[in-house]
C-alpha cells in the first residue's frame, strides 16, 4: 500500500511540475513579422533595371504584432541564376557568367525600441565600377522575441 501511495504521490508531483511554465502563454509571440515591397513607394518591384552611378531608396513596409527589433536589406549577384524562396515573380535573365567586380550590399539596422510598423528607406547609390546583370534585393526583418520574415526580388544592374 506505501509503494502504491508513493507512486500517486510522485504522479501528481510529476504532473504538477510538468504543467508548470515560467511564460505566461497570454503573452507567447507565435506570429512572425511581416514584410512587404508590395505599395506604392516600395523599392525595389521585381524586374527593375537600376543604372550604375544612380542614387535610389530602398523601401519596404514592416510590422509586427509585438515590437519590431531590427532589419537587414541585402544585395548581391545572380548570375549563376540560384533563386530565393519567395520570389514570386520570374524576370528575364541575362546568360550565365562570371562575377568580376559584383556589387554586394549587406547592412543590418535597428529599429527604435516600441516600434510595431515602420517604414525602411535606405538610400544607396550603385557604384559605376559594378559588374551590370541580374542581381537580387533581399529584404528581412526580426522581431524582439526572434521570429524572422524574408522577401526578395529580382533586379537588373544597368549600364
Amino acid at each position: 500500500m506505501k509503494t502504491q501511495l508513493k507512486y500517486v504521490l510522485l504522479g501528481f508531483m510529476l504532473m504538477a511540475f510538468l504543467s508548470c511554465s515560467d511564460e505566461d502563454d497570454s503573452n507567447k509571440d507565435d506570429i512572425k513579422p511581416v514584410i512587404t515591397i508590395n505599395y506604392d513607394g516600395g523599392f525595389p518591384q521585381a524586374c527593375a533595371e537600376l543604372t550604375k552611378g544612380e542614387t535610389y531608396h530602398f523601401k519596404a513596409m514592416i510590422s509586427d504584432n509585438k515590437e519590431l527589433a531590427s532589419y537587414s536589406l541585402d544585395i548581391h549577384h545572380n548570375f549563376d541564376h540560384h533563386t530565393h524562396d519567395d520570389q514570386g515573380v520570374q524576370c528575364e535573365l541575362d546568360l550565365l557568367k562570371e562575377a568580376s567586380t559584383p556589387f554586394i550590399f549587406m547592412e543590418n539596422y535597428t529599429v527604435e525600441s516600441g516600434m510595431t510598423s515602420y517604414e525602411i528607406d535606405i538610400t544607396l547609390t550603385i557604384p559605376e565600377t559594378v559588374d551590370a546583370g541580374d542581381y537580387h534585393c533581399a529584404y528581412s526583418v526580426t522581431d524582439v522575441t526572434g521570429w524572422q520574415a524574408r522577401t526578395s526580388v529580382d533586379i537588373k544592374i544597368v549600364e
